[in-house]
């Protein structure tokens, strides 16, 4: 080996021990909580590019990582976990610390299972990043970012907001119903990473969605206003229809994407993406082994949120336009399911779809919001609870 060339290998190895180091001691790997400084994000990215080993840590890499600019940039719409845009091309997200009940982890198999599955309406995973130890928590993913990105939260009601001024129609929903579509039977496609992706459950779906109704009738009940009046009167029925779910003893279950709203789909310079794979943690996994669901589950919170999107643009124009949004509403989640439909029975998976099971989730997934919004965000109550008044009204 030549001078220069030696210099070279021993410039980048020095260069990769100090980005370890720097990035050890920034994370205070030695806490229980993984704390996000100025300068981690990049540092990891510069880890992972160059594969030096970062002490107490764990890379898993997937798609190779090419040298860039590391400048930083948050992410600071609200979000669960922490993200970090890094030289305008890769998004590093901070997982919090997982609590009883999740599933933590599940991101990076999934998308590596996407990969093999050709499935490419993703983020490009690039890699994940564990805590060692017994636990082996997931403390980061890394995934490409996409310019220009808006997420489902933004494009849709933007769109729908410029139908309701006299723009285009806010036509969007078959399309979301062939992303969905696309991205189950990816899914329910074996690979080395889940060979065997689709089973079949006897669960008693029904005992989990009247386990959710109660926790929500609770919670609004507790506000004791005219809202938490109108719920508690019409709890019977809302129970009448998660038990519904009943009549269905027998149902294909693959491992879902878990937290399937608009929120999760980017519109971006390439078309739609759908992203974070990390999973409703208010949904446990049944048992030992990872959350496994129908896919009517995501079929159903994608449908109640474009419902939501109706809820946010009839507040933002002050119910001038309620009737006209209800009748997109309607057209739209009906859409949505059509395409998707179409979607799985042009690549032989149609048996995947259960609909016997779509309205008791989509009930049980409005409680759900019922519950989010009494914990965490109480703003948030009008929507779901919009959209159970027009239902049960």
């Amino acid at each position: 080996m030549n001078r220069s060339v030696a210099t070279r290998v021993n410039v980048r190895k020095t260069h990769a021990a100090f980005t370890a180091e720097f990035l050890r001691r920034k994370l205070n790997l030695d806490s229980t909580h993984t704390r996000v400084p100025s300068g981690a994000s990049a540092a990891l990215v510069e880890a992972i590019v160059t594969g030096g080993a970062v002490a107490g840590l764990r890379v898993r890499r997937f798609v190779p990582l090419a040298r860039g600019p590391l400048g930083e940039r948050p992410i600071t719409v609200d979000q669960t976990n922490t993200s970090v845009v890094v030289g305008e091309r890769v998004v590093v997200k901070w997982m919090r610390p997982a609590t009883g009940g999740e599933a933590p982890g599940r991101a990076p198999d999934l998308l590596a299972h996407l990969a093999a599955a050709g499935f490419i309406r993703t983020p490009t995973p690039y890699a994940a990043v564990y805590r060692d130890g017994p636990e082996a928590d997931l403390v980061a993913v890394v995934t490409g970012f996409q310019p220009a990105a808006a997420d489902g939260w933004d494009w849709c009601v933007d769109a729908l907001l410029d139908q309701l001024d006299g723009g285009p129609p806010a036509d969007l929903a078959a399309d979301l119903g062939v992303l969905a579509g696309e991205l189950h039977c990816a899914l329910a496609t074996p690979s080395e990473i889940i060979p065997a992706p689709v089973e079949v459950s006897h669960r008693d779906w029904a005992a989990d969605g009247l386990a959710v109704l109660d926790q929500a009738h609770r919670l609004v009940a507790a506000a004791d206003d005219e809202e938490a009046h109108w719920f508690t009167a019409r709890v019977p029925r809302l129970a009448a229809d998660i038990e519904r779910s009943r009549a269905v003893d027998r149902a294909y279950v693959i491992q879902p994407h878990g937290d399937l709203h608009v929120g999760q789909v980017l519109r971006w310079r390439g078309g739609l993406a759908v992203t974070d794979f990390d999973g409703n943690p208010t949904l446990a996994a049944y048992g030992a082994g990872p959350l496994t669901e129908p896919v009517a589950r995501d079929v159903a919170q994608l449908r109640t949120s474009l419902l939501h999107v109706g809820q946010i643009a009839d507040r933002r124009t002050e119910g001038r336009h309620r009737s006209a949004l209800s009748d997109w509403c309607q057209r739209a989640v009906d859409e949505l399911l059509a395409a998707y439909l179409r979607t799985l029975g042009e690549r032989g998976m149609a048996h995947l779809f259960d609909e016997r099971l779509l309205r008791p989730f989509e009930v049980e997934q409005e409680c759900r919001e019922l519950c989010y919004a009494a914990r965490f965000l109480p703003r948030w109550r009008y929507a779901p609870m919009g959209v159970l008044r027009h239902w049960y009204d």
